[in-house]
């Protein structure tokens, strides 16, 4: 499925990203998109915590990595005992992988097991550069000075 995204460019700058993530999300595979079950939670202003349920798994079979704006959590379970004899399995150990798309200037802060759940915490912090600021409105002539000044 293709979305046609050009009348939203014609009154936005800098959202050409959209588009790809956009398209990321409706082509996504599908099939493992219900394990590990996870929330999203707003924190605080311009905090976050992605908490997903990872049972059975310890923090050394658990890798979490940040790259080009994409979070990536794999699980990786190492060989359960052979000898092991279940008469009902259901806690899913299974190997896993997840990404979540971070926003610009989203930054993972840090990670913890805690009780089978991963908390990874969030924080989106907005350069100085890119904070509102209010341009001051003067008259031609010192706008002309203030020009040939630099």
């Amino acid at each position: 499925m293709k979305i046609d995204l050009a009348p939203l460019y014609a009154n936005t700058v800098g959202f050409d990203r959209f588009g790809s993530l956009l398209d990321a999300a409706l082509s996504a595979d599908r099939q493992s998109a219900g394990y590990p079950p996870y929330d999203i939670e707003l924190v605080g202003e311009n905090k976050y915590a992605i908490t997903l349920a990872a049972a059975g798994f310890q923090e050394q079979e658990i890798d979490v990595q940040v790259e080009k704006g994409v979070l990536t959590v794999r699980g990786k379970k190492e060989d359960a005992k052979k000898d092991s004899r279940y008469l009902h399995r259901g806690i899913a150990t299974r190997s896993f992988e997840r990404k979540f798309n971070l926003a610009d200037h989203v930054e993972v802060v840090n990670a913890q097991m805690d009780n089978g759940l991963l908390k990874i915490s969030l924080v989106r912090e907005i350069p100085e550069a890119m904070k509102p600021r209010k341009i001051p409105v003067g008259n031609t002539a010192s706008f002309i000075e203030n020009d040939v000044a630099k």
